[in-house]
């Protein structure tokens, strides 16, 4: 197939259009449930409220804003693709901002002062000492927005591609969110089966993560990594050129997979982690052979190794008596920690395309019972 034909195929996928519209045409769509955000997408609205402020500050001063994309349902609601930010913070300095879960309006933003609106400190849409004038409310509603559509025409897989396109390569987004993202749109189910396991309490005590990473979700990352790196040749990783993007593809074609047993993967997850909480948060941490313990933060290579390597031979694992399993895993970790192929394959400076291919065949011969 030519250039030519692989183009005219491939656009015969997607059928879009676009508007400008006012911002107080957008507030009455989505006061009338015309426009929707899910309420797992709302979760990853994590703007600061400077940032927010500086949104403001460009409706104000008339700065072009990137479009918003949406993606037309069947019954004519428009579901947000990308634009989270932009549009909440919008809705959320107005007052009208529900929770999505729960149909609770979310506090209104008060404003922070910005570079070239100092008198923005403190500023408010409705109420307070600085509400803004009525001049400036209405100026602020017939500000345009441009808005993108995908119509229900389009193939269904375009929404979480878009997503993926615009929100992939120096974005703020991170890599598990747009993750998060994509498989919300192509099976909502399935997202939420896997972002309850990161609540798991014995996969809280073991793999402990700043407020910053959960707001990034590196735990749900972590979950989703040991998904994908156990359950796929090790022929794939000996390929594949980013560990994104294999995550992304792999957890994906789980999401889309029938054959995939989330009842039987999730028993297997909590088998997995109470096995390791028996020794605790350490068991991802480096082991220290001159103090006789481990010391410093969370390793990836170590959960990589580790978990395939339990998982491995979990059966054995999980009948051991708890004495036995923390001395044994002691053991375990110590030798890895002190294994040639595992340092020489791990830390600072080793790319994922050289070290995960290793890890699992490394943890399978390290941690037998």
């Amino acid at each position: 197939m030519s250039l030519e034909e692989e183009v005219e195929r491939s656009r015969q996928n997607i059928r879009s259009d676009g508007y400008m519209m006012s911002i107080g045409e957008v507030t009455n769509l989505y006061r009338d449930n015309e426009i929707v955000i899910s309420p797992e997408f709302q979760r990853l609205f994590r703007w600061s409220v400077e940032q927010q402020s500086r949104l403001i500050e460009s409706i104000f001063l008339d700065i072009p804003l990137p479009p918003i994309f949406v993606a037309q349902r069947d019954d004519g609601i428009w579901e947000v693709v990308d634009g989270l930010q932009r549009l909440s913070t919008i809705l959320k300095f107005m007052g009208i901002l529900r929770n999505e879960g729960t149909d609770q309006i979310q506090p209104a933003t008060v404003l922070f002062r910005t570079k070239y609106l100092p008198s923005l400190e403190g500023a408010t849409y409705e109420s307070g000492p600085n509400e803004l004038s009525p001049l400036l409310k209405i100026s602020f509603k017939r500000a345009r927005l441009d808005f993108r559509i995908l119509l229900r025409e389009s193939d269904d897989r375009v929404k979480f591609e878009l997503f993926d396109r615009l929100n992939s390569g120096g974005a703020p987004t991170s890599a598990q969110e747009v993750r998060s993202a994509q498989l919300l749109m192509i099976n909502a189910p399935f997202y939420q089966w896997v972002d309850g396991l990161r609540r798991h309490p014995d996969y809280i005590e073991c793999v402990p993560v700043t407020e910053r990473q959960i707001g990034e979700q590196y735990d749900l990352e972590l979950v989703i990594r040991y998904f994908v790196l156990s359950g796929i040749p090790e022929r794939e990783l000996r390929s594949f050129a980013d560990i994104d993007t294999l995550l992304s593809d792999r957890i994906l074609a789980f999401a889309t997979d029938e054959k995939f047993d989330i009842v039987a993967k999730g028993e297997e997850f909590e088998k997995l982690f109470a096995v390791l909480n028996s020794f605790g948060p350490s068991v991802f941490r480096k082991y220290d052979e001159r103090r006789q313990r481990p010391i410093g933060a969370f390793s990836v290579s170590a959960y990589e190794a580790v978990t395939l390597g339990v998982a491995k031979h979990l059966e054995e694992w999980a009948v051991m008596g708890d004495p036995d399993r923390v001395d044994r895993l002691q053991e375990c970790v110590r030798a890895l920690w002190s294994d040639k192929e595992f340092t020489k394959n791990s830390g600072a400076g080793v790319r994922a395309t050289q070290r995960v291919p290793k890890m699992g065949a490394i943890g399978r011969r390290i941690f037998k019972p």
